[in-house]
């Protein structure tokens, strides 16, 4: 992978959302890397302005899957369901 062009899918304020969305792409099997300033990962993490700024990476190859699950996860597409549903399938009463 060493070889590969890496391309920048998506700019994060913050680490912690970095992460989620690191997992989130690898969940779907694909590579990721998180780069961020130096600042980023002091003592005391910034997570505004340029310094709180992370670049997710992945592979050119899979540039466009990586940016389609990135638009599913901004449109609500990975969120649990069974808050408004029971167990069967129907949906929950409301209280």
């Amino acid at each position: 992978m060493a070889n590969q062009n890496w391309e920048v899918v998506e700019t994060i304020a913050g680490e912690f959302q970095a992460e989620l969305i690191r997992g989130l792409l690898e969940a779907q099997g694909i590579p990721v890397v998180l780069s961020q300033e130096g600042a980023g990962h002091s003592l005391y993490p910034v997570t505004i302005g340029k310094l709180g700024k992370v670049e997710v990476l992945v592979p050119a190859s899979y540039r466009e899957q990586a940016l389609q699950v990135i638009q599913d996860y901004n449109a609500g597409a990975f969120e649990d369901s069974q808050d408004s549903e029971t167990s069967d399938g129907e949906p929950a009463a409301e209280p």
